[in-house]
């Protein structure tokens, strides 16, 4: 007996001693960008995903100039996963569109070759990745949290990245959404003539009770991922096939856009009540929220990959540095809000029917207003910097 508990002592010893440091919940790019950052200093992680392997999400795709600094000191190629570079900014209503060279280097890839990426070098990294796996509670004790997962394994670790993207975790949900926003994505091959008309640009579509993007990705296809108040979508009947139809007549450029256009997906990817505009005020001790579940902001400005990986860096950097979470998330709204809340007023703007009128006209006299626009919605860091607080 006494040889059978010193051995039972013994495996519970170990047990401890090969605890997670840190147990990063959702493996999107927000929460595969911190894992790495941590493994690759020598902490232990843990990352859970409820996907059993990366997919398709309603995500516009763009990669900013700081998204791309980012990928890059994670070890990320995107030209070598064919990503499509974009030069420009275009913005349609009705008939009329207006354009602008971006004021950085940028490009467009699918998440699900970004994620399948991000994933593997996760691993690469020593990250333990449980895909598959959701969790259905998540709760402080002493010390610690406790994650348990839908098989009814418990993980155990002081400290948690919470980075489930738009989806909450029971017991740690965000305001509700009083616009009651509705995303969708689809991926079209447009006629010959169409994709080259496309060219290199984001192209930002405007109608009524929302807006929309569509952009080259690799593989020759496009990405049309676009947002409506769910009152807009009632009144096309709760139905898509209607909903593409009210678009395209409020904007015949997009009905130009998608002429002949074959779509690519059985029904289109749909996410609801997203929280635009959202900033996460506090947190507790020991849960950095990162991603979409530190700030969402309005989709037209293509810069929640940005957020992600900014968030994520920066809140790795501050676990790091023994800065505690309830210090870090606040300072982290501080630094993000202007620009956050310029994005919303600006968001705003575009679902206003005289903007939708004038908008194009005006950006034709005065194209620099969308580069200014773009400048100033980033949240930005030193390439020097991420490349330090990733890399190490």
């Amino acid at each position: 007996m006494r040889t059978l508990t010193s051995w039972f002592n013994i495996q519970r010893i170990r047990s401890n001693a090969l605890q997670d440091e840190v147990l990063v919940v959702g493996g999107g790019v927000a929460g595969c960008a911190a894992s790495i950052a941590l493994a690759r200093r020598g902490r232990r992680v843990t990352l859970v995903e409820r996907e059993p392997t990366p997919r398709h999400k309603v995500c516009g795709e763009f990669l900013s100039g700081e998204a791309l600094d980012d990928l890059r000191a994670l070890g990320i190629n995107v030209t070598s996963l064919g990503a499509v570079p974009i030069e420009y900014v275009r913005l349609a209503a009705a008939r009329r569109a207006a354009e602008a060279p971006l004021p950085f280097p940028a490009a467009s890839l699918t998440r699900k070759a970004l994620d399948t990426s991000l994933i593997a070098e996760a691993v690469a990294a020593g990250v333990r990745v449980k895909c598959g796996r959701s969790v259905q509670s998540l709760s402080r004790t002493t010390g610690s949290w406790q994650a348990t997962l839908d098989d009814g394994s418990v993980h155990e670790a002081p400290t948690v990245f919470l980075a489930t993207g738009k989806h909450d975790l029971r017991g740690h949900t965000r305001p509700k959404d009083p616009h009651r926003w509705v995303a969708f994505k689809m991926y079209y091959r447009l006629s010959a003539a169409q994709i080259a008309d496309l060219g290199e640009a984001s192209e930002l579509t405007l109608y009524s009770g929302g807006y929309g993007g569509i952009q080259p990705v690799e593989g020759g296809i496009a990405n049309f991922c676009c947002v409506v108040q769910q009152r807009y979508f009632a009144r096309s009947a709760l139905r898509w096939e209607n909903l593409i139809a009210n678009m395209q007549q409020d904007c015949p450029h997009l009905a130009m856009r998608l002429a002949d256009a074959e779509p690519l997906l059985v029904k289109p990817i749909t996410v609801t009540h997203i929280p635009y505009g959202y900033i996460r005020r506090t947190t507790e001790d020991g849960l950095y929220c990162i991603g979409d579940q530190a700030a969402v902001i309005p989709s037209f400005t293509g810069d929640g990959i940005s957020i992600a990986l900014h968030t994520a860096r920066s809140a790795a950097a501050a676990y790091l540095a023994a800065e505690p979470a309830p210090v870090f998330q606040p300072k982290l709204r501080s630094a993000m809000l202007p620009q956050m809340r310029l994005a919303e007023i600006a968001a705003n703007g575009l679902s206003n029917a005289l903007a939708r009128a004038v908008l194009p006209f005006c950006l034709r006299i005065w194209p620099g207003a969308m580069r200014v626009t773009a400048r100033l919605t980033r949240v930005t860091q030193p390439a020097a910097v991420a490349s330090q607080v990733i890399s190490s």
